[in-house]
């Protein structure tokens, strides 16, 4: 046994690149976090969407909460080991009856981290259905290298550059990541997977936390920054960043400037969108 997972769970993972559900934290207690997101996106302040969308936990002080939340590491730990960066997180959104998808890809295609010992942990805050376009992962994938990616930039792609593989999907292996609030999946980086439009009457909340390994590195930015949120960085590979005082607070945003302008560089590089706030990554 692991911290959280059993040796089955974890040989589940490494066989299929994924695993879930996974219970993290109580329905209560993910309709709490759900509360404070919607108040969040409640205020008149027009940064909000992009302060929520990627590195939330530098400017949200329940961000900063749940990239640390105890189950969530236990798990992660039980398949990259104890010590752990936060490298990203945001919010995977779909409002009812939105045309917005995720195309098939692999998350570690712009990311320009080297190795590929990451994963990504998929909190659910509502229920993720294949009705409210739940992800879907085609099992094994992650064995593959990493495949041709087209950029489309497509309007309803939820992805920063709409980048979608150049492979036929069999869509008759595909699973359906189904979660209820509080339950979380993990999946491999180079896992193919992607997700439909949410044709259900309720919204589609997934706050999505990338971790990695304090061995992992940047290859491709000059610089780049992660959260550490268990165990010790001996490698030192990221610059370490800031925690939030409070909520908005002026020093975290100047902060979160700085560190989304050199991410950006990395998640743009080769078009002319280098300078822009990524969507979702």
């Amino acid at each position: 046994m692991g911290k959280l997972l059993s040796a089955a769970q974890v040989r589940a993972y490494e066989e299929n690149g994924f695993l879930f559900p996974i219970r993290v934290m109580s329905e209560a207690e993910a309709l709490a976090y759900r509360r404070r997101l919607e108040a969040a996106e409640a205020s008149p302040d027009p940064r909000i969407p992009k302060y929520l969308r990627t590195k939330a936990h530098l400017v949200f002080t329940w961000c900063d909460e749940l990239i640390r939340h105890p189950k969530i590491l236990d798990a992660v730990e039980d398949v990259i080991g104890p010590d752990i960066l936060c490298w990203s997180s945001g919010f995977f959104n779909k409002e009812a009856k939105d045309p917005a998808y995720v195309s098939w890809h692999q998350d570690l295609t712009y990311w320009g981290l080297e190795p590929a010992d990451i994963v990504t942990a998929w909190l659910a805050l509502s229920p993720a259905t294949p009705e409210s376009g739940c992800m879907k992962f085609w099992p094994g994938s992650h064995e593959l290298q990493i495949l041709p990616h087209v950029d489309t930039f497509a309007e309803k792609n939820l992805l920063s550059r709409g980048q979608e593989i150049q492979v036929e999907v069999d869509e008759a292996k595909i699973v359906f990541d189904v979660l209820a609030p509080g339950e979380m999946s993990l999946h491999h980086v180079k896992l193919v997977h992607g997700s439909d439009p949410n044709r259900s009457d309720d919204r589609r909340i997934g706050f999505v936390i990338r971790y990695v390994p304090t061995y992992v590195r940047q290859v491709v930015g000059r610089t780049d920054s992660a959260t550490l949120v268990r165990g010790v960085d001996r490698y030192g590979h990221f610059e370490p960043e800031e925690r939030p005082r409070a909520d908005l607070d002026p020093a975290a945003i100047a902060h979160y400037e700085e560190v989304m302008d050199r991410l950006n560089r990395v998640l743009y590089r080769g078009t002319e969108k280098a300078a822009e706030q990524p969507a979702a990554m």
